[in-house]
């Protein structure tokens, strides 16, 4: 019996990642409201991308897993924020969103190094991504212009984002690769060398053997 094909969640996360980061941004740089975003936060960019990570939990992805749920969460928490301030429930000031962004900002380096490991293209993601936050985390401590730099800045991490989303739809309706995603950034660390088997001699010799992992 023929193995049934399973869809690839990543492209679902990606492009729930890609738009609504892009819609922010629209906000963010002064092209419109901030209605789209709430909503947009709430189902696509938060619930759709937290679905997708949690299907990439059962592929094995421990990198998509936490990346897309965790954003996911971001968005939903980023839209109830909204809403809550709106109607004066647990009102968060700007240094309050600030903190929260410094937060998410330490988390998205810890991913910022995985994606490196991974593909160029990922990698280029997450760089724009970190850059954005630390762009964002200073807007709310004194530097409110960096809001638009953030704002046109994170847009061409959204455009990454869709384009490896792109990559992998075209990839497979076209049946081979279609966009390159460029070599990982970081190479895999080199393997231990074993150790050489001790010569033969009168006095007694501890041996510590060393058992290397495949990484």
């Amino acid at each position: 019996m023929a193995e049934q094909k399973v869809g690839n969640p990543a492209v679902v996360g990606l492009a729930g990642f890609g738009l609504t980061t892009m819609v922010l941004q629209f906000h963010n740089v002064g092209w419109m409201g901030i209605g789209p975003v709430v909503w947009l936060g709430l189902i696509f960019g938060g619930l759709a991308q937290m679905v997708a990570g949690l299907q990439e939990q059962k592929t094995g992805n421990n990198f998509g897993y936490c990346a897309f749920t965790a954003y996911g969460c971001f968005w939903i928490a980023l839209a109830l924020l909204l809403i809550g301030n709106h109607y004066n429930l647990y009102v968060s000031s700007k240094s309050d969103i600030g903190w929260f962004l410094i937060a998410w900002t330490l988390f998205t380096a810890i991913l910022w190094v995985g994606a490196m490991r991974i593909s160029g293209a990922l990698a280029l993601t997450f760089t724009l991504l970190l850059g954005g936050f630390v762009l964002l985390d200073l807007a709310h401590f004194g530097f409110p212009e960096l809001t638009v730099v953030a704002g046109y800045e994170l847009m061409l991490c959204a455009a990454m984002a869709w384009y490896i989303m792109a990559h992998l739809i075209f990839a497979d309706v076209f049946g081979r690769d279609v966009l390159p995603v460029g070599k990982p950034w970081l190479r895999a660390p080199a393997a231990p060398v074993a150790a050489a088997a001790p010569r033969p001699s009168a006095a007694p010799v501890a041996a510590l053997e060393v058992a290397g992992a495949k990484g």
